[in-house]
């Protein structure tokens, strides 16, 4: 049975994150994972991991200052970056996060590709936990720097550090490249989370243009047993758990 993770960043956003963590509990959910929990006191989310007994998959470093998104790729921020990078370590090892994802920021060119590898060795480094980077869609995030699997592929290689992988969101790869099933199985060696959510509109995955029912079988005979990522944002909270119990009954 594939397993699931719920996105705090996106389900049960009406609640503090302790509390967010137990209806995601409530709802089946196999784990959870979050975005910025950084105004919650890491012994809250701890408490209530243990009390659900459910894993944390990972969080992400800080957007920066408003209107940014992220601070990796960004020429002269460097110690911003590194900063909001020991920020997002700590955090993660104290609620037993087991990835970080490193944004890198709205920028381009050869100086911003430096500075992000610079920044990604920086966090391998630090850590041995998974250092995530994700390629946002043109649509949603333009101008940010990290945009394709392709680029994401050749920086991890360059990189070269064990413990940075890809963040494979179905929805952002959906939505500019396609190709699912082949992406996912030619990237394999290098992903190291998937998320979803349905293309175009990022809601529940129920609809739209990708066939989830057919991509979760894919990710399974693949071999992927980490739970999946429910990164979509829903109309209304009763559909999380709707869409949920509905794909497990097989309706």
């Amino acid at each position: 049975m594939t397993a699931f993770s719920a996105n705090l960043g996106f389900l049960w956003v009406d609640r503090p994150l302790p509390d967010a963590i137990r209806a995601a509990k409530a709802a089946g959910f196999d784990a959870v994972e979050c975005h910025w929990p950084y105004e919650t006191r890491a012994e809250d989310v701890k408490a209530a991991l243990d009390e659900t007994g459910l894993p944390m998959l990972g969080l992400n470093t800080i957007r920066g200052n408003p209107g940014e998104n992220g601070l990796a790729a960004l020429p002269g921020r460097e110690d911003e970056a590194h900063a909001a990078i020991d920020q997002a370590i700590r955090y993660a090892d104290a609620v037993g996060a087991g990835a970080v994802h490193v944004m890198a920021g709205f920028a381009a060119g050869p100086q911003a590709r430096a500075m992000f590898e610079r920044n990604l060795d920086y966090a391998t480094s630090r850590t041995d936990r998974t250092i995530l980077i994700e390629p946002l869609n043109r649509h949603d995030a333009p101008g940010y720097f990290l945009q394709t699997t392709g680029q994401a592929q050749e920086i991890i290689k360059s990189v070269s550090a064990p413990n940075l992988k890809l963040m494979f969101d179905c929805y952002h790869v959906g939505r500019t490249e396609g190709d699912i099933l082949t992406r996912l199985t030619e990237l394999l060696p290098l992903i190291g989370h998937i998320q979803f959510a349905s293309v175009p509109d990022r809601g529940a995955p129920d609809h739209g243009e990708l066939n989830y029912a057919e991509i979760f079988s894919h990710i399974s005979k693949l071999g992927w047993t980490t739970p999946l990522g429910a990164e979509f944002k829903p109309r209304e909270t009763d559909e999380i758990t709707r869409w949920l119990t509905s794909f497990r009954s097989g309706g």
